[in-house]
């Protein structure tokens, strides 16, 4: 399983383009043996779980970036299925509020991380802002930015100290202890249709669906765009990118899973040791109850 970090891992953001990536790829796995090799992946990766809790060492935050109807939900609901809520924080990031207008575009991700020993989810992220801001410049008037008082004004320049901006906070988490991975699931525009349709024809799934998602699919080509230059600018060593074929959810939860183990198998947690008079003290617990 451990080459799913060299597939789909983004080596090279400078060299990056979305098509020499497959979305409907899925390594030769069966999807009928698919729930089998999902829980032996999550089995593995509780235990490592409480490692990292126990640890508290390092925080794990897990970035989920994905066009409408390509699976995060039910890729997060699968791939952290069976692992221990109480280690794990979910975050859905919608549309800012006022009180997320009044700070920098970073806040109100930095107040989601997750503490050291969790992993945090973050369903879309602070690269929403430089997503659909790039396809709907006219959203960044709302952060009354100084300078910025029309979108003519949002250059080139604008955006690389964007990008900068993301690359100095994610390298600031880093190196105090947060391991950051990055997804983006690749649903091709061909499935992403297969799948509003089912939305519409299944009254259980009607409220999923918003005729404001046929208005942004209209726009494929920008939202493309715009994330194939995100992660050219953002996909770096320690904070990788990672593009999922997304066309297959089953394989995609393989693929999620699989990275996020060998992503905590790569830390080499170990259990805290206890110092002598801790250990000591533990004897004599032991002794105690055991004379009940």
């Amino acid at each position: 399983m451990s080459n799913m970090i060299s597939k789909f891992r983004v080596r090279n953001g400078k060299d990056f383009s979305l098509k020499n990536f497959d979305t409907a790829y899925a390594d030769g796995f069966r999807r009928k043996d698919a729930k089998e090799i999902l829980a032996g992946l999550i089995e593995q990766t509780f235990d490592l779980q409480t490692e990292l809790y126990a640890a508290n060492k390092y925080a794990l935050l897990i970035i989920f970036q994905a066009m409408d109807a390509a699976g995060k939900d039910s890729a997060i609901a699968h791939t952290l299925s069976g692992l221990n809520p109480q280690g794990c924080q979910v975050y859905s990031f919608k549309q800012p509020s006022t009180e997320d207008y009044e700070h920098d575009f970073l806040w109100r991700h930095y107040r989601a991380l997750p503490e050291r020993g969790r992993i945090g989810i973050h369903n879309r992220s602070h690269y929403e802002n430089v997503l659909v801001t790039k396809v709907h410049p006219e959203l960044l008037l709302n952060e009354h930015l100084p300078g910025i008082s029309d979108v003519k004004q949002i250059d080139n320049r604008f955006w690389a100290k964007r990008y900068e901006s993301i690359r100095s906070f994610e390298d600031h988490l880093v190196n105090n202890g947060t391991i950051i991975i990055k997804f983006f699931l690749n649903v091709s525009k061909d499935e992403q249709k297969v799948r509003f349709l089912k939305r519409i024809d299944n009254p259980k799934k009607n409220w999923k669906f918003s005729a404001a998602d046929i208005e942004e699919r209209q726009k494929w080509g920008d939202y493309m765009n715009a994330y194939e230059k995100a992660i050219q600018e953002t996909a770096t060593k320690d904070c990788p990118w990672y593009v999922i074929p997304a066309d297959k959810k089953w394989f995609t939860r393989i693929a999620i899973s699989s990275i996020i183990l060998e992503t905590l198998k790569d830390l080499k947690l170990k259990y805290p040791v206890l110092p002598k008079e801790e250990k000591e003290k533990l004897d004599e617990s032991k002794k105690l109850l055991e004379k009940e």
